[in-house]
């Protein structure tokens, strides 16, 4: 299987900083499949993100993306290639859902150019990947938060990225809406786009990851496929706290043990 993504030994300190925020780091994301960070807050999930995106560069170490040096990617060659469903953005100008998802096509466009009909047609498309054809001339002033991340989501595909990264993309969603989620991401891996995100949720990576990668204090603690890694003694070890694993209905399910 080729790999999307590989980091050998990444490190990266903010400047002025002492202690790095991601330390001797090496993570292969294999192409086509679904690949889940885990880590508590502070453990250098962001960080990680920005350098997959080259937001920043490694101090040590290299970045590959599908076998050439991420540093030697065009914003341009980047922006096809990659996409990126944040966490949360807002704006202050209320676009339709079209108009936003077109913002999607950027790197396609020559500057300022206006988007032509196929990049109209690719814009609806990724309105419909993500169920969300009845608002698709609504503000996006008036969304309720699930429709949000729907949004961003759609904007992201409309990219037609072959790598499309998340960030807690359910931190902030009630169970129905992270559902609906997780039934878009297994979708979209089905398609063979390569999915990497970040999660505080282990259930959510149990749902629809292929393979894990826990994060602590800067480094990479385990990696490997997903119930190799999802463990009792591994998310206890991760977290702090701990955790129980059991299968019903032929589904991993993981939660905190009460005390």
């Amino acid at each position: 299987m080729n790999d999307a993504y590989r980091l050998d030994h990444v490190t990266y300190t903010y400047p002025g900083r002492e202690h790095p925020a991601v330390l001797d780091l090496s993570l292969s994301i294999p192409e086509g499949r679904t690949t889940v960070l885990l880590g508590p807050n502070g453990a250098g999930k962001s960080t990680l993100m920005d350098l997959l995106l080259a937001w920043r560069r490694p101090e040590t170490g290299t970045i590959a993306l599908f076998n050439e040096d991420l540093g030697s990617y065009t914003k341009r060659h980047l922006g096809r290639t990659v996409s990126l469903v944040p966490q949360e953005e807002g704006s202050r100008f209320s676009f339709s859902v079209l108009e936003y998802v077109l913002f999607g096509r950027s790197p396609y466009l020559h500057e300022l150019a206006a988007p032509k009909k196929h990049d109209i047609q690719i814009a609806y498309e990724a309105i419909g990947q993500v169920g969300i054809e009845s608002i698709a001339h609504r503000s996006i002033t008036t969304l309720s938060g699930g429709e949000h991340q729907l949004l961003l989501l759609a904007r992201a595909l409309a990219q037609q990225p072959r790598v499309l990264l998340l960030d807690e993309p359910t931190s902030s969603l009630d169970p129905g809406n992270t559902a609906r989620v997780v039934r878009i991401l297994k979708n979209l891996s089905e398609q063979g786009i390569t999915l990497f995100f970040t999660t505080h949720d282990p259930s959510v990576a149990a749902e629809c990851a292929h393979k894990v990668a826990m994060i602590a204090r800067s480094s990479l603690l385990h990696s490997g496929d997903t119930d190799a890694v999802l463990t009792s003694e591994l998310l206890t070890e991760l977290y702090g706290t701990e955790m129980e694993t059991f299968r019903r209905d032929g589904r991993l399910i993981v939660s905190r043990t009460h005390v």
